[in-house]
């Protein structure tokens, strides 16, 4: 449960909010090499000022797919090249888009409402398989029972609380 807690907050990093953050280009590959590489594997990612990323790309060749690649990463992100650095200016966000993150923001903290019940599903066949052979009492089946459940409460709340955050910070202009 506390996997999917911090995969909600990894996602929720990444997701724009018109605020300059390095974490922001982590989804972005780079044709590089012939094959595909995470932008950090091809260049040191900085943030100077609130509203701008820096890209030092190590290889001078690589400048063009680099560019390319934050394109093409529909971030809607429009870098400029200068030299071996690629300065992303992040711009402002409109009303419609701040919706749209929103509604980005609700699907990651679904996905890891489903994945809490996901393990508390399994903990309960657990417990179910362990009263079947043997291994616990009734009683202890149910105070185990009530104890997965509380967690699984606790860790949805904090879901919850998550996204409620995550939401303020996208709307707030």
């Amino acid at each position: 449960m506390d996997g999917a807690l911090e995969a909600l907050r990894k996602e929720y990093s990444g997701l724009r909010t018109g605020r300059a953050s390095a974490s922001l280009l982590e989804p972005v590959t780079v044709d590089a090499y012939g094959s595909h590489m995470p932008l950090n594997q091809v260049a040191t990612i900085s943030v100077p000022e609130p509203r701008l990323i820096t890209v030092q790309v190590w290889d001078r060749g690589m400048v063009k797919a680099v560019d390319k690649a934050i394109r093409d990463s529909g971030l809607g992100l429009n870098p400029q090249t200068e030299g071996q650095t690629v300065r992303v200016p992040i711009p402002d966000l409109n009303q419609e888009r701040r919706q749209e993150l929103s509604k980005v923001a609700a699907r990651y903290a679904e996905q890891a409402r489903v994945a809490v019940r996901n393990v508390r599903r399994d903990g309960m066949d657990m417990l179910k398989r362990q009263e079947k052979a043997g291994d616990i009492s009734q009683d202890e089946h149910k105070t185990l029972a009530d104890k997965v459940q509380a967690m699984t409460d606790a860790h949805i709340k904090k879901i919850d609380e998550a996204l409620a955050a995550k939401e303020k910070e996208i709307m707030q202009v």
